[in-house]
C-alpha cells in the first residue's frame, strides 16, 4: 500500500482556490543547480506546493529515464499541440493572491540565477470546479484507491516510489467563438449537458468525452486531473494538469484528441488551442521535504 505521506499533497487533493504555475528553464546548460535544488527541497510548504522535474534538468544529472521524456509536438488534421518543455515546474496554491505573489518572490530568491522563469500562469477555481466555458472539469477523476493507483508511481525504487508524472498544458480559449455556438452545439462539442453535467447518449464521435474517455483505452488511461482556469490580460483558458503513474496514459488520450487514431478531431479544437506543453516527474517526499535521491542529492 502506498504511504500517502510520501506523495506531494496537491496531487491527490485540492490545495486552494487560487494557484500560480511557474515553469523554469535552466539559465545555461552548464549551470550549477545542486545548491538551489537542495534549498528548494526544504523551502516550500508541501501541503500547498508542488514541484516537478523536467527532462532537461534530470539530464544534467545523467538521469536519462525512458519514462520521462520531453512533451511531444504533434499535429493532427487541422490541429496541433506544441512542446514548451521546461526544466522545472513549481505550483503554489492558496486563497490569497497577495500571499502567492510574495511566495513567488521567495521562490525566485531560493532558485537564484540558475533558473529563468519561462512561464507564469495565474489560476483559480471557477464556481464548482468548472472550466470558463461553464462545463464541469474532471468529472471522470478516479477516487480513493483508484486515484492512488492511477496517479502515483510504485515499484520503481527509492526516490521514485510515491512520485507522480505530470502533464501540463496551457489551453487558450476563444470564448467569443464558443459563445457563437448554439446551446445544443456547445453540448455536442463537450459531450455533456451544461445544465446537468450528464453525458449525452447521442454525443457525436468528436465530442470531448468520447475522445478522452479514459476507460476506452487498452490499457485504461485513468489520470487524476487538477486543471484550473486562468486569465492573463485579455487571454483566458485552462491550465491543464493531469497526474499519472506514466505519461503514456496522457499521451494516448492526446493522440486520440488530435485524430491520430481515426482522423476524428476533438471538439475542443473548435474553440481552443494548446499554447504550451511539458512533462514533469513530481518526486516523493521524505520527512516533510522533497526526496531528491533519484538525482543523487
Amino acid at each position: 500500500m502506498t504511504d500517502l505521506t510520501t506523495v506531494q499533497a496537491p496531487i491527490l487533493a485540492p490545495s486552494g482556490r487560487l494557484g500560480r504555475v511557474h515553469v523554469f528553464n535552466l539559465a545555461r546548460p552548464d549551470v550549477d543547480v545542486r545548491a538551489p535544488l537542495a534549498a528548494l527541497a526544504s523551502a516550500l510548504d508541501h501541503g500547498r506546493a508542488l514541484v516537478g522535474l523536467g527532462a532537461p534538468l534530470c539530464l544534467r544529472f545523467d538521469r536519462a529515464w525512458p519514462w520521462l521524456r520531453p512533451f511531444p509536438a504533434l499535429s493532427g488534421p487541422g490541429c496541433a499541440v506544441v512542446s514548451t518543455q521546461g526544466a522545472l515546474v513549481c505550483l503554489l496554491f492558496g486563497d490569497d493572491r497577495g500571499e502567492l505573489v510574495h511566495q513567488t518572490r521567495a521562490l525566485s530568491s531560493t532558485l537564484g540565477p540558475a533558473f529563468v522563469l519561462a512561464e507564469l500562469i495565474d489560476t483559480f477555481i471557477y464556481r464548482d470546479s468548472r472550466d470558463l466555458t461553464g462545463y464541469v472539469d474532471g468529472t471522470e477523476n478516479p477516487k480513493d484507491e483508484r486515484a492512488i493507483a492511477a496517479a502515483v508511481v510504485a515499484d520503481r525504487g527509492p526516490g521514485l516510489d510515491g512520485g507522480s508524472m505530470l502533464a501540463l498544458q496551457r489551453w487558450v480559449h476563444d470564448l467569443d467563438a464558443f459563445e457563437c455556438f448554439g446551446h445544443a452545439q456547445r453540448d455536442a462539442l463537450m459531450g455533456r449537458s451544461l445544465e446537468t453535467n450528464e453525458e449525452l447518449a447521442d454525443a457525436p464521435p468528436s465530442a470531448h468525452v468520447k475522445r478522452a474517455a479514459q476507460e476506452s483505452f487498452e490499457p485504461e488511461a485513468f489520470m487524476v486531473r487538477r486543471s484550473m482556469p486562468y486569465t492573463s490580460g485579455t487571454e483566458n483558458g485552462l491550465c491543464f494538469l493531469a497526474f499519472g503513474e506514466s505519461v503514456d496514459r496522457y499521451e494516448r488520450v492526446l493522440r486520440r484528441m488530435l485524430g491520430l487514431e481515426d482522423g476524428i478531431v476533438d471538439g475542443l479544437f473548435a474553440f481552443s488551442r494548446a499554447a504550451s506543453g511539458g512533462y514533469y516527474f513530481c518526486p516523493p517526499l521524505a520527512a516533510g521535504r522533497l526526496d531528491l535521491r533519484a538525482l543523487g542529492l
